[in-house]
């Protein structure tokens, strides 16, 4: 029997796990013996409405506290707990089921031209061994089956790992080629906007100038941000683009009506933008949050 140490510490676990599982199977029996009640009432009372306890050891009083045997009941908190002691015979369905799908398959095995006329394939390890006799001789116990040999991996060679000195200039280098190539960026995006201002209009180049600002600033913060997060991030600013589904609204009063069906259109896409940047996003960080 375990100490009474060892007892308190499995007890406080199962009270740590409780508020998380939704499925609970007890199988603790002794024989001779009650069965230990290892799953007491509080427990039971921490579960999530919905949750399961199936007690394998209710015949003998079971390891749930709660346990009645040869009945299922639900708790107040919406919690089942399964005393079943007849569980072998209510799987008679389920256990022929499966024992008729193995002759099944072995006879399309021993039938391999699906006309009823049993071909004895001595190389197969399913049939050999399952005979006893062949032609007037014992074949039992088979040999035993031919296992391929796994050539074992090559040991992989182990990187040596930097000192602190290596790495800190390793890094300075990688920052100083990442200024130098942001650098070389900007300048020759700089060089490309007074080109294109010499023959722009000055209203145009006022917008342009913001719009790569905005390219630029939006490529390194996205750039910083992990992987993972990339797909709730874009979902997110599309929503916020959707911004422009003002200026749509403002030209929708417009005498035109080729202006008041764009802005028709506009407002309609602009929505499924915003409805469905924030749905993607919550559905997104959903995924890491613990339920």
């Amino acid at each position: 029997p375990s100490s009474p140490e060892f007892r308190e510490k499995q007890l406080e676990k199962f009270r740590e796990l409780a508020p998380e599982v939704d499925i609970v199977i007890t199988t603790a029996l002794i024989p001779n013996r009650p069965a230990p009640e290892l799953w007491t009432e509080d427990m039971v009372a921490a579960m999530k409405p919905g949750s399961v306890i199936v007690d394998l050891a209710a015949e003998r009083g079971g390891n749930c506290a709660l346990t009645k045997a040869d009945e299922k009941l639900v708790t107040d908190n919406g919690v089942t707990i399964i005393g079943y002691t007849d569980f072998p015979s209510r799987m008679a369905t389920q256990s022929s089921t499966l024992y008729a799908t193995n002759i099944r398959h072995m006879m399309d095995d021993l039938t391999p031209e699906k006309d009823g006329v049993p071909v004895i394939d001595m190389e197969d390890d399913v049939i050999r061994g399952a005979l006893v006799t062949h032609e007037g001789e014992i074949t039992w116990p088979p040999p035993p089956p031919k296992i391929k040999a796994i050539a074992a991996a090559a040991p992989q060679k182990k990187e040596a790992e930097e000192s602190p000195e290596e790495k800190a200039a390793r890094e300075l280098a990688e920052m100083k080629k990442s200024l130098n190539r942001t650098g070389l960026l900007l300048g020759i995006g700089g060089v490309l906007c007074l080109a294109l201002g010499t023959v722009a209009p000055p209203s145009f180049m006022q917008h342009f100038i913001v719009f790569v600002l905005s390219v630029f600033i939006g490529f390194h913060v996205i750039w910083g941000v992990a992987h993972s997060l990339h797909t709730p991030l874009m979902a997110i600013t599309n929503a916020i683009s959707s911004i422009i589904i003002v200026g749509a609204l403002l030209q929708i009063v417009s005498g035109s009506f080729l202006v008041i069906l764009l802005a028709a259109i506009s407002v309609f896409m602009a929505s499924v933008n915003i409805f469905g940047g924030f749905l993607v996003t919550r559905r997104m960080l959903a995924m890491f949050q613990r339920s």
